[in-house]
């Protein structure tokens, strides 16, 4: 921390107006900023019920709790204070105003309190990233998972493990750099290599997780597809509870992707609304269906949904055409089908599908069969993802690069090269190092920080 650095400041509660807001100040100066707006600095960490003052000309802006952290114990380490005010457009604008007109001070840029909390050792990267994930969360399991990643789930294990790669290069250095000193052993290699094998498996274990902790921040991706009519705008509608799609009776009424965000038990799954899949010679509805077979064919699910009232039940396309896809049939306007031609519910592993279900997505026969359905897929498809450890690329990034430099350790053993073994594990501990933010991170900083709210 540098007295010299910028006190910044920021609403950090959501957009007014509102019953309450919150003023967040940080750095050097955020003492000087309580005085000369409050009068007065409170007690550290008990809230003080205080007037503020425009300093300009003296006039009473509202009546706050004012609240004051002393660095280093605060949320970013720096001296902090926070405002509790009442949280209409005009009481906020005027604190705002008062503040930026005292010397020192300006407005936070996004994520930038975050960053200070980064840069003053109070979060490691990983954490950043669960208080990403965490303002981000939009099912229970989300949260959770957030959670634990903000609490150090990954974090402090990755300083676990440097700490064990960075033992067993000593190990080697010593037998390097005091090779001719008589109390060194002459066997420290063998050791150092075998705390760097149990470091690898214990690695390796975490990466053979199915991904499980990124798909779960992704969501599962269930894409509705099929001829066009087929009652696939009716069925997300019916399954999202509004109207999030336009509903016709004439085909291609759907001409590009539409997405919507679901809960399911708990889960997150991100349900899309496709353009029906047929040939055409029409250059905007041939885009739709484009893209509606390549958003198909990326989906973890495809609800190949056909009507069940249509004469003969034709369809141009079948799900095989998007290789590797896992595809259920839904057999939809069974209301409008000959009776005994189609029946609701659902029956599993028959011929090309994995599921058949038979519904009616506009009076719900059948949907709820479908969404129980759906909800059981989603949970065998998180898997236990409490015990999940990765949640991004960048850490499994990082994992795999540390697993790479340790069979590169592992492998120098048989070359008897001690300098190649060292300098595989400093190369294992570095990259745990980026991981959590301990060395060679500015290059991703921005990345990282770019989506943060201003005021966090």
């Amino acid at each position: 921390m540098t007295t010299d650095r910028p006190t910044i400041f920021a609403l950090s509660s959501g957009r007014p107006p509102a019953a309450i807001a919150v003023v967040r100040v940080s750095g050097p100066r955020a003492g000087a900023a309580l005085e000369q707006l409050i009068g007065r600095v409170p007690e550290p960490r008990k809230a003080s019920l205080a007037r503020v003052r425009d300093p300009a000309n003296g006039e009473v802006i509202d009546e706050v709790l004012a609240l004051w952290f002393p660095a280093p114990h605060s949320e970013t380490g720096e001296d902090t204070a926070e405002l509790q005010l009442h949280g209409g457009h005009a009481v906020i604008a005027a604190v705002l105003d008062a503040l930026g007109a005292i010397e020192g001070c300006r407005l936070a840029e996004a994520g930038e309190f975050t960053r200070r909390a980064f840069e003053n050792g109070r979060l490691d990267l990983t954490a950043v990233e669960g208080l990403a994930d965490l303002i981000a969360a939009e099912t229970p399991a989300q949260r959770q998972l957030a959670f634990r990643q903000l609490k150090g789930l990954i974090g402090d294990r990755a300083d676990a493990w440097r700490r064990r790669s960075i033992e067993a290069l000593a190990l080697v250095e010593a037998r390097i750099d005091f090779s001719d000193e008589a109390d060194v052993p002459e066997d420290l290699v063998r050791p150092a290599l075998h705390a760097a094998q149990q470091l690898r498996d214990e690695i390796a274990a975490a990466l053979a997780d199915g991904g499980r902790g990124e798909r779960l921040r992704d969501g599962l991706v269930v894409a509705i597809a099929g001829p066009p009519n087929a009652g696939k705008s009716t069925l997300l509608n019916r399954l999202a509870r509004r109207e999030a799609a336009i509903v016709s009776p004439y085909a291609g009424t759907t001409r590009d992707v539409i997405e919507v965000h679901l809960d399911l038990g708990g889960y997150p799954v991100t349900l899309l609304d496709t353009a029906g899949i047929r040939e055409s010679d029409e250059p905007v509805e041939q885009e739709g269906v484009r893209r509606a077979r390549q958003r198909a064919a990326a989906a973890d699910l495809v609800l190949w949904l056909t009507d069940a009232s249509a004469s003969g039940g034709s369809v141009t396309e079948r799900p095989e055409n998007f290789a590797g896809t896992r595809a259920w049939l839904v057999k939809n306007k069974i209301d409008l089908a000959k009776e005994g031609s189609a029946t609701g519910g659902g029956s599993k592993d028959i011929g090309e599908y994995q599921f058949i279900l038979s519904i009616s997505a506009k009076t719900g026969i059948g949907t709820d069969v479908l969404v129980d359905a759906l909800m059981s897929h989603a949970r065998e498809f998180f898997g236990a993802t409490e015990t999940a450890l990765v949640t991004r690329a960048r850490h499994r990034r990082a994992l795999a690069e540390t697993v790479a430099a340790l069979d590169r350790a592992l492998a120098g053993q048989n070359s008897a090269s001690e300098e190649l073994i060292a300098e595989e594990l400093r190369s294992a501990a570095t990259t745990l190092g980026r991981l959590t933010g301990r060395v060679d991170v500015e290059d991703i900083l921005d990345v990282i920080f770019r989506d943060f709210c201003i005021g966090k």
